[in-house]
Order: C-alpha cells, then sequence, then structure tokens
C-alpha cells in the first residue's frame, strides 16, 4: 500500500498563487498517470488536470493558462502550480495516481486526503 500525501493548500487572495505538492509515502513505488481532482461544497468531484508519467498533460477547460501540472519521477511527486487563482477555484483538492512497486505488477490506483484552497475575492 502507499498514501498520498498533499501538501501547499490555504487562503489567497484572487489573483494570488499556491502550489499543490502531492508525494507517494513509501519508496519504491512507482506513479504512473497522476490527476488533481477538486471538490467544491454541494458539486461532484471534478477532474482540474492529469499527467500520464512520460509528462503529458491536459486540463479542465477553465483552468488552462492558469494551472501547470508537472511531476518530479525521481522524487515520485507530482505538483500543480496555480496562478491567478479566482474564488470559484474554490475547494478541496485531491491528489489521485495510480502507482505501483514492481514493474510487473498492474497499477493500483490511490487517492490523497485532500487538501483545502480557498480563494477569496
Amino acid at each position: 500500500q502507499v498514501q498520498l500525501v498533499e501538501s501547499g493548500g490555504g487562503l489567497v487572495q484572487a489573483g494570488g498563487s499556491l502550489t499543490l505538492s502531492c508525494q507517494a509515502s513509501r519508496i519504491g513505488f512507482s506513479i504512473g498517470t497522476a490527476a488533481w481532482y477538486r471538490q467544491a461544497p454541494g458539486k461532484q468531484r471534478e477532474l482540474v488536470a492529469q499527467i500520464s508519467r512520460g509528462g503529458i498533460s491536459n486540463y479542465k477547460d477553465s483552468v488552462k493558462g492558469r494551472f501547470t501540472i508537472s511531476r518530479d519521477n525521481a522524487k515520485n511527486t507530482v505538483y500543480m502550480q496555480m496562478n491567478n487563482l479566482k474564488p470559484e477555484d474554490t475547494a478541496v483538492y485531491y491528489c489521485n495516481a495510480e502507482a505501483r512497486l514492481y514493474s510487473n505488477q498492474p497499477y493500483s490506483n490511490y487517492w490523497g486526503q485532500g487538501t483545502q484552497v480557498a480563494v477569496s475575492s
């Protein structure tokens, strides 16, 4: 089993920036495709950005040009730089990733515990 440990959330004014991090807690696990989701109060969880192990990324339309997902495979860490934040970005952000210990194993899917991002107007 592996835990995804998130950090970097907080309270910021509109137009500000935050960087979220998500790291696999156990040495030896390899992260495959990873993503950031978010869930605002009363709304369904939605995909914000996704990145393949090779670095190919895609984004929700409303965050394109403002958010950047990246990864450091050597550190088993995925990041999301969020710039020009808007009040509608307020949500709990969750890291999601597939991970495995050995290359001959199938990937298993894991979720982080969530980190709160609040953007004031």
